[in-house]
């Protein structure tokens, strides 16, 4: 990190736990300006838990959803424009939580209530995190929320991910090197971001993963014309559209006609066509079972389709 990037810091001020477009941005950026977030976790705990499930500070103590960082405000960006979120770094803190067994309709169906609480010490440079259990997991960590405010007046809750603003995506693809496309929908996107997961897999299915604070190093584009008017992101390894709704149906459709709709205009196929090739070589995955809204995703390598 040089020492002249902007670094927005949680604090009472900095920090909120609703998408608003009546909130002030905390801070501004230019287009393709590096600066650095820090993020509490989701809970905005401000210390480790003494144990697992220990009662434990939280920097905002009736919060209604994640302890986001912002809103972040950059320049020049309107409604009709849309961001590229590019996250150059994300490290963790050294430790974070899961827990499981809320009651939910999902946990009902397993069988699966019952709180259960883990605590972890998380390794940022080995990339490994262990629970009191003696478990451990590989880390590759990404932020769970990001995502540009709404237009409509009032708090918009951060929990379910949202067609067209992105928000609590929960995909564990958006690593470090990835660029998240997310439309603008008030004058300076009004961009909030946090709830830092250090591993989760696909589905995140007891609704939290290892849950933890980070620091992000990251810059935003304004892009005048972008593959897709929609969310959708492109990885290190990969290109992602995304499907957001409460129907499992709907959310495929939506991820999987985006993929279709990027790789037949890139291609100059008619959409058939580019259905079949996609049958061969692209894969689709559920990112998230909770938040009251169905996630998926459809992916779509790199080198998944040459021309001879």
């Amino acid at each position: 990190m040089s020492p002249q990037q902007q670094v927005l810091r949680p604090s009472a001020r900095t920090v909120t736990d609703a998408f608003d477009p009546s909130l002030a941005p905390v801070l501004t950026v230019e287009p393709g300006e590096r600066f650095t977030v820090e993020a509490l976790d989701a809970h905005g705990f401000t210390r480790r838990p003494a144990g697992p499930g220990a009662p434990t500070p939280r920097l905002v103590e009736d919060a209604q959803g994640h302890c986001l960082s912002g809103p972040v405000a950059v320049r020049g960006a309107e409604p009709g424009d849309v961001l590229a979120v590019t996250l150059h770094a994300v490290r963790t803190a050294d430790w974070g939580w899961t827990v499981a067994g809320v009651d939910t309709p999902l946990n009902r169906r397993l069988g699966t209530t019952g709180r259960v609480d883990l605590l972890w010490d998380v390794d940022p440079d080995r990339r490994t995190a262990t629970n009191q259990l003696g478990f451990t997991v590989d880390t590759a960590p990404f932020l769970g929320v990001v995502g540009t405010t709404p237009a409509a007046p009032g708090r918009h809750s951060t929990i379910p991910p949202r067609p067209g603003h992105g928000g609590n995506v929960d995909c564990r693809s958006l690593v470090a090197g990835s660029t998240l496309f997310l439309p603008v929908h008030v004058p300076g996107a009004l961009l909030c971001l946090g709830d830092g997961h250090a591993a989760q897999g696909d589905g995140e299915v007891c609704g939290t993963a290892v849950e933890c604070a980070t620091t992000t190093e990251l810059s935003i584009a304004v892009v005048p014309d972008p593959a897709l008017p929609t969310v959708h992101a492109v990885t290190p390894a990969e290109r992602i559209t995304f499907g957001f709704d409460a129907d499992l149906n709907a959310a495929t459709d939506a991820a999987l006609g985006d993929l279709l709709t990027w790789v037949a205009a890139e291609h100059d196929l008619d959409r058939p066509t580019a259905l079949a090739l996609l049958s061969t070589c692209a894969d689709l995955r559920v990112t998230q079972v909770a938040n009251r809204t169905w996630g998926v995703h459809a992916v779509l390598r790199h080198d998944a389709l040459r021309r001879s």
